[in-house]
């Protein structure tokens, strides 16, 4: 299964890229920061995470602070384990916000839902 969408809803084209993944794009100010190695050194760190033997995978990038684009893809015997691997990334990424926001796993996910449901009614 591979799920390709943007925000708006349109599926996101093959090479369309606006902004440098790696934050190559920044300048002025911003250039050579530390901040920016550091999303470098992630951004990097995701790469070699793809290239292991991965069963399934969720990307997703905010642009400009604001704009959503997401891929999720995975492969899978039954859809049991689809549904474990959904919910194992879902599980993953709300512990990845807790943690980067130092607030409890059920905050986030509350958090997660109202903005899920405010997605809907803006489309």
């Amino acid at each position: 299964m591979v799920d390709d969408t943007r925000e708006d809803g349109a599926p996101a084209e093959a090479g369309e890229d606006d902004h440098d993944a790696d934050g190559d794009h920044a300048t002025g100010d911003d250039a050579g920061s530390d901040e920016d190695a550091e999303f470098a050194q992630r951004v990097s760190e995701a790469r070699d995470l793809l290239g292991e033997d991965a069963t399934a995978l969720y990307v997703g990038v905010v642009r400009d602070g604001r704009e959503v684009d997401s891929t999720f893809a995975q492969q899978a015997d039954d859809h049991q384990q689809e549904g474990m691997q959904a919910l194992s990334l879902l599980a993953s990424h709300i512990r990845l916000v807790s943690d980067e926001a130092g607030v409890d796993y059920t905050t986030v996910a509350a958090d997660a839902v109202t903005l899920a449901e405010q997605l809907d009614e803006s489309e």
